[in-house]
């Protein structure tokens, strides 16, 4: 029933394109590592209102086989602030039609009444004992792409069997249903809630038990920007900073406002760095602020730089973890009661992360655990954890996803940006910045020195043809035992299950088909990871050298990083061969 949706089909069929019919038409949205995501329009492989409509019907179908007290408990939306003229798309609109599916089937639906940040709806979720919630959001893809996101009622993502059992429901029930085309149901039915601004008061609320140092905030002179990246942002973040008694940080003006066309940046991804960054650090430069806080467009990850002598380090996701690491387990030791067990405490990063945590955990006798990429495999285990008593502190992903203390089971940028605040403050009456604090946990710990980038392939049989070289590199069903100079100690497998570290072989990470993912531990004392991308056409490589704390000469290991990665570049992914696209600098 959108009528431009139906125009690009038509247009498509006019002008004889039997190719992108066939590539919209004949294959269906996936659950990737963050739900469904892709560009909005017409077709079954692309997010639009029919597509929307047709997965909550699906999910409408096995919540109603696993809750018997779903119509009771209720379903959480939420959206960011999305949109696309063209396609006459936009994530409120989708928002609404999610509703209507389910108000139409006599579900109680909790209707967010404006935007929020994607944390809100798990956080809800678990807040008002809701059996599941659906937050539209891309998250930080380009402005084309748009999303569906899935959280159960433990309040994490959702993981396998559901996925699979969603898209099985969704496949049995294509057909829209009656009032599934009904986007004012919302603003009718007396079974929709608006629990904004309950969801937010509770949230201000829990976020102040990670509140170590009040005091120090409502008397510091240090000064914050914060970009929201013409998302959701800036509301929150606001009121965050408020929760932990600081005074508000000075937002970008040109970035403040929602934005559907991120005019201001070339692609809304905080995690880009300097080049994104742009108008904040310049601001900051004005103000007189040393630290900046950038959000990205729906509120999950945070990026943060820092002033120093005149020049600007951006942190990267795994140097950010590694301060957050140390001020979390910090903040536990010093308000812990006497008789805390340290064993009974953990931290989790996923396994393409740093393994600064597993250093820090070893010297300060708490656990830590890896999962697969995505957080919502970090949700999931965290709710196993605290449902067996334990007390999680911190988890994260290299890709600037952050989750301090354990109110919301995914990552959560307003938190991360108000807890980095503190711990600046807090350096700051040290007189210490947060790269000086960086080096002294790294002098404590040892270096953790790692780079994470990619190239884009928008063709899948590329992607695969790569991997499977790998798998069968001098020979058939044989992995690399070189990369160029570089001695291969162990290669792990999580696409097939393969580990040749363990006794069996066999992977004690669950085995995950649908992506391709090799890992690659080198007698040098290097990780390196090759994946491909749960949300976009990219192979991402992540490597890391981790020393021992008495190996403290950064430049040789940053030296050694560099030529290996070159030789992984070269060796296993020959991108002129291959005709990848280099990530632009």
């Amino acid at each position: 029933q959108n009528q431009k949706t139906k125009e690009q089909i038509e247009s498509l069929l006019q002008n004889g394109k039997h190719k992108e019919l066939r590539d919209r038409l004949c294959c269906r949205l996936t659950f990737g590592t963050a739900g469904l995501r892709s560009a909005m329009g017409a077709g079954f492989c692309y997010i639009n209102d029919l597509t929307v409509i047709q997965s909550t019907q699906g999910i409408y179908k096995y919540l109603e086989r696993c809750f018997s007290d779903f119509k009771q408990r209720g379903f959480v939306v939420g959206y960011d602030t999305r949109g696309q003229v063209t396609s006459n798309c936009s994530s409120k609109k989708l928002a609404k039609l999610t509703a209507a599916v389910l108000l139409a089937k006599d579900v109680p639906v909790y209707f967010f009444s404006t935007y929020v940040p994607t944390p809100f709806v798990p956080y809800a979720v678990q807040q008002l004992k809701a059996v599941a919630g659906v937050m539209i959001t891309a998250s930080h893809n380009r402005k084309e792409d748009n999303g569906y996101k899935v959280y159960w009622e433990n309040g994490a993502q959702i993981t396998s069997p559901h996925d699979k059992e969603i898209i099985k429901c969704i496949e049995e029930c294509v057909e829209p249903w009656n009032g599934s085309w009904n986007e004012n149901l919302v603003d009718t039915s007396p079974l929709r809630q608006d629990p904004l601004k309950k969801i937010c008061d509770c949230y201000m609320e829990d976020l102040q038990r990670i509140c170590y140092h009040r005091e120090l905030n409502m008397q510091t002179n240090l000064k914050f920007v914060h970009t929201s990246f013409h998302g959701v942002g800036h509301d929150y973040v606001q009121l965050a900073f408020k929760a932990f008694g600081f005074q508000p940080p000075i937002p970008v003006p040109e970035q403040k406002d929602p934005d559907p066309d991120f005019s201001t940046v070339k692609c809304p991804n905080p995690e880009e760095g300097e080049s994104v960054l742009e108008l904040s650090l310049r601001l900051a430069e004005k103000e007189n602020a040393r630290v900046v806080v950038a959000t990205d467009p729906d509120a999950d990850r945070l990026a943060v730089a820092e002033q120093q002598n005149g020049c600007w380090k951006v942190f990267t996701g795994n140097e950010l973890a590694a301060l957050f690491g140390w001020w979390m387990f910090s903040c536990w030791k010093e308000n812990c009661s006497e008789d805390a067990d340290v064993k009974n405490v953990y931290m989790l990063a996923t396994t393409v992360s740093s393994k600064i945590l597993r250093a820090i955990a070893l010297k300060e006798g708490f656990h830590f655990e890896e999962t697969l990429p995505g957080f919502k495999w970090i949700g999931s285990r965290v709710k196993d954890l605290l449902d067996n008593g334990k007390e999680v502190l911190f988890a994260f992903e290299e890709s600037i996803g952050f989750m301090c203390g354990t109110s919301v089971l995914d990552k959560d940028g307003v938190s991360a940006a108000v807890v980095i605040a503190e711990m600046a403050t807090y350096l700051e009456s040290k007189n210490l910045t947060l790269a000086q604090k960086l080096i002294e946990i790294y002098e404590t710990y040892g270096y953790h020195i790692s780079k994470t980038s990619y190239f884009l392939c928008y063709d899948p049989p590329t992607i695969k043809r790569i991997f499977e070289k790998l798998r069968n590199f001098d020979a058939p069903q044989s992995y690399p035992k070189f990369c160029g100079i570089y001695n291969i100690l162990h290669v792990r497998d999580i696409t097939t299950g393969y580990d040749s570290s363990q006794p069996n072989k066999k992977s004690i990470l669950p085995v995950s088909k649908s992506s391709q993912m090799i890992t690659f531990t080198f007698q040098n004392g290097c990780v390196a990871t090759l994946r491909t991308s749960g949300t976009e056409p990219k192979i991402k490589y992540y490597a890391e050298m981790c020393a021992l704390p008495e190996q403290s000469d950064r430049s040789i290991l940053e030296e050694e990083l560099q030529k290996l990665i070159e030789a992984l570049i070269e060796n296993f992914l020959e991108p002129d061969k291959n005709g990848l696209i280099w990530r632009s600098a």
